[in-house]
């Protein structure tokens, strides 16, 4: 799967694209997620051709056998990439138990592949890595607001590839340092990156390299 794939999965959802359960939901009341439409629009974003089929016995793979009820498992093809999700319905019968089967075996296998990760964790911010994450948010507000007012230019193929070879020689999360460019400077891939934040990033990436290589070296 390209990196830019990955961290547009992995890419945190707006506010006004997150759900919550109805008190009337038993032990799901109040917990938040993503609906059918929002996650459709998400791998749509990610892979236009992306697929999903279903597993009919998935004891004969090796996959945990479930209980009585409406349940399936399926595998989810995103970018050539494929993994598995399990999905019920244990309080709805008929057609609308089978759409609902569906769409949580897609919510829990798109879940493998990074998809609104921080709503399914339950232990803090998912995204923040102590003091290393520090290191490397060094672009403030101000800066970012300068660098996209004038997004006109992009880097060039080249800074792409010089930034993806710094990352990967210190063994940094390409995907993690993408959503978190993504997300500062407000574009859905490095390719996309300001001409004029360039060398911005690329300090960025410098000092993930630095701070990887310290970190082993203690």
């Amino acid at each position: 799967m390209k990196p830019e794939t990955a961290a547009l999965l992995r890419k945190p959802f707006e506010g006004n694209q997150i759900s919550t359960f109805p008190r009337n939901a038993g032990s799901k009341a109040g917990l938040s997620y993503i609906g059918h439409a929002a996650l459709t629009d998400r791998l749509l974003q990610a892979d236009p051709d992306w697929t999903w089929e279903p597993v009919a016995n998935p004891e004969s793979i090796g996959l945990p056998m479930a209980g009585n009820g409406v349940e399936m498992w399926i595998r989810l093809t995103i970018d050539g990439t494929t993994r598995y999700g399990y999905g019920d319905a244990p309080n709805k019968k008929g057609g609308d138990a089978i759409k609902e089967a569906i769409g949580d075996a897609l919510r829990n296998a798109a879940m493998r592949f990074g998809v609104a990760l921080d709503l399914w964790h339950k232990g803090g911010d998912l995204y923040r890595e102590g003091q290393e994450q520090e290191q490397v948010e060094t672009i403030t507000t101000a800066q970012a607001e300068t660098i996209t007012t004038a997004q006109a230019e992009t880097i060039t193929p080249a800074q792409v590839e010089t930034l993806l070879a710094e990352l990967k020689s210190g063994g940094s999360d390409i995907g993690k340092f993408t959503v978190f460019i993504a997300k500062t400077l407000k574009v859905d891939c490095i390719d996309n990156i300001p001409a004029n934040a360039y060398q911005d990033v690329l300090a960025i990436a410098k000092r993930a390299t630095a701070a990887k290589a310290a970190k082993a070296g203690a």
